[in-house]
């Protein structure tokens, strides 16, 4: 328990400079990259500070200039402030419509390009691949937990299909990514952290060009994704 409580005071003590500093300097200049550099940090930061070792492999297989969508495995709310920070160049990635309602942040995560999904409009879905498909277009890289939801027993779930549908449409490439070791140390219902160590494997990137529909590029991420929790 008291990593837990290390890691939440540490984002506790850092919220503040953010408002003081961070956002300040975000409306005025119109640019997210200082605070998005601010966040990254803070959530790489936190998780160490929680007694959490990070393991990265396959970053070298990555073209840093080359715009991706990041399709990763979820198995514990470890799992984005361990895998974001990682990612090469800024990431976009989907969040609940609800949060962007919150007075300032929600500004901040608009002109972050993050993307907000309605889960309980039966379109909700559509906007959220528009609104993805434009981040695309933009040069953001995508980072996508595929299953939709937090996996109870550190098994995969069945994919969502929207990642596939934007990849066929964009012609930009996917990388399966799998992480694991977050499942032990913070499994779903659970709010103390044990430390440990989390393994973050980037496979090689899939080009969408190279399949004939959506459930064929499906089914290939989806090894990849499970060859990872199998080793």
């Amino acid at each position: 328990m008291i990593h837990t409580l290390t890691m939440l005071a540490f984002w506790t003590l850092v919220l503040p400079f953010a408002a003081i500093v961070g956002f300040p300097w975000t409306f005025i200049s119109g640019r997210i990259d200082f605070l998005y550099w601010m966040s990254m940090r803070a959530a790489w930061t936190g998780v160490r500070l929680a007694g959490v070792k990070v393991n990265a492999i396959g970053l070298d297989r990555l073209d840093p200039l080359q715009t991706y969508i990041f399709v990763s495995n979820h198995a514990s709310n470890l799992d984005p402030p361990i895998l974001l920070p990682l990612i090469p160049r800024r990431t976009s990635v989907l969040l609940k419509k609800e949060l962007f309602r919150i007075p300032v942040l929600g500004y901040a995560m608009r002109l972050g390009s993050l993307v907000p999904v309605d889960r309980a409009r039966r379109d909700g879905g559509v906007n959220s691949l528009r609104a993805a498909s434009e981040v695309l277009a933009r040069g953001l890289n995508l980072t996508i937990f595929v299953e939709g939801t937090r996996s109870p027993d550190g098994h995969l779930l069945p994919f969502k299909k929207g990642p596939f549908y934007l990849a066929l449409e964009s012609g930009i490439p996917i990388v399966p990514v799998t992480i694991t070791g977050t499942y032990e140390m913070m499994p779903k219902g659970r709010f103390s952290i044990r430390p440990g160590t989390a393994t973050v494997t980037f496979h090689s990137p899939i080009d969408p060009h190279g399949f004939a529909d959506r459930q064929h590029l499906l089914a290939a991420v989806r090894e990849q994704i499970a060859s990872g929790l199998t080793n």
